[in-house]
């Protein structure tokens, strides 16, 4: 079965029309004829044919010539969150939440309030800090006021030793009190001074990004430490992880550039390969790379399938031919009409290699300088079956 593309059945009758042309002029005398042929009719070589000049306007000749090509693998895949850019929310307060503020899909921003946990704990906590910072205030200026004193030898200077030892006491008490808090997220306690007393304790996003998964609700109890109460993903950047098979590794390396596309958008989205997995699924046989890419305006989305075409290197001094040079026999094997002499063509095997963007790279059969029917070689195969 001969092995007809695209270009051919948009050119079909009209090549149809010309081949058959060919014949009846063949027939009448003055037309395409076999060369080869002995008084008798015996063939000396049946794959070798002429056709008349009048019909090679239907024909491209291309000379051959080492080029450089550039393969490319195409791959598929999915969209992932990067990793290294997604954080759990978890608190260390213990108690049931009392208000969730934020949603999934929703956008926050670091140190922004995301849910409140009711915990007895923090209102005795906060009444630690606000008696520390106190205490603290006064034993500074006990201390002031002690050096003055001494300054002026109306005290000791052991009272003035007793005075700096309580500030400096007071000031631990006041660290340790900040730092129960820290514990329980409040990065500024001051602000406990400017709010009304409570029992809720906010839960801060860690990271700005979006929110990608909660996992609690109103009247949960949170355990301290283990809970994790949101995921926040900062979706700026995101991974696409793809499958490689094994005959493509050599051409997979970490750092090889790659274009992704999708079917939900016309953009080409720019990546690298971060990372190759270092043994193959048992189950697929294949090795998973990832694929790191800006993510403008969020749209590549968790789980989106793609397409990532990867930038596999250069052959050099190839032999490429376009691929409508490129015919099969019945046996469906590979070959290309040269052109041997004047208005003369023949069948050439030829063997097939790296295939990129519409040209094939051809590794035996052919030699620099031979002369190759590109478009038009259908016409020429419709033809020589007609003739035979």
């Amino acid at each position: 079965m001969m092995i007809f593309n695209r270009t051919w059945q948009r050119l079909a009758p009209a090549a149809i029309l010309a081949a058959l042309a060919l014949v009846l002029s063949s027939c009448q005398g003055g037309g395409a004829k076999s060369s080869n042929t002995r008084e008798g009719g015996n063939p000396t070589n049946p794959e070798l044919f002429t056709v008349p000049s009048d019909q090679l306007s239907h024909v491209q000749i291309i000379t051959v010539e080492p080029t450089a090509l550039t393969r490319s693998l195409r791959l598929t895949g999915a969209v992932a969150y990067n990793s290294f850019h997604t954080t759990p929310v978890i608190t260390q307060v213990s108690g049931p939440v009392s208000r969730v503020v934020v949603v999934p899909g929703q956008n926050v921003h670091q140190g922004e309030p995301m849910l409140y946990v009711a915990s007895p704990d923090f209102s005795q906590l906060r009444t630690n800090y606000l008696k520390a910072k106190d205490a603290y205030a006064l034993s500074q200026k006990a201390f002031a006021r002690a050096k003055d004193l001494y300054d002026h030898h109306a005290i000791s200077e052991q009272n003035l030793e007793q005075a700096e030892s309580a500030e400096v006491q007071a000031g631990g008490d006041l660290v340790a009190a900040q730092s129960a808090l820290k514990v329980l997220g409040i990065t500024d306690p001051d602000e406990l001074v400017r709010t009304a007393p409570t029992f809720e304790v906010p839960v801060k996003a860690p990271i700005s990004g979006l929110v990608v998964e909660q996992n609690v609700a109103v009247g949960q109890l949170i355990q301290p430490g283990s809970t994790q109460c949101f995921t926040i993903s900062d979706v700026s950047t995101v991974w696409v992880l793809v499958n490689v098979y094994q005959k493509d590794l050599p051409y997979v390396r970490v750092g090889d550039t790659v274009e992704i596309q999708t079917d939900a958008y016309p953009d080409v989205f720019h990546g690298r390969i971060s990372y190759i997995a270092a043994s193959l699924d048992p189950n697929t046989r294949t090795l998973q790379a990832r694929i790191e890419t800006n993510n403008p305006g969020g749209k590549l989305k968790k789980d989106m399938y793609v397409t990532a075409t990867v930038n596999a290197g250069e052959i050099k001094n190839a032999l490429v031919l376009p691929d409508a040079a490129i015919l099969r026999d019945n046996e469906n094997q590979p070959f290309v009409y040269t052109e041997t002499a004047s208005e003369q063509f023949g069948r050439r095997p030829v063997t097939l290699g790296e295939s990129v963007n519409g040209k094939t790279e051809i590794t035996s059969g052919l030699k620099t300088g031979d002369k190759v029917v590109g478009n038009g070689s259908l016409f020429l195969q419709f033809a020589n079956s007609l003739q035979r």
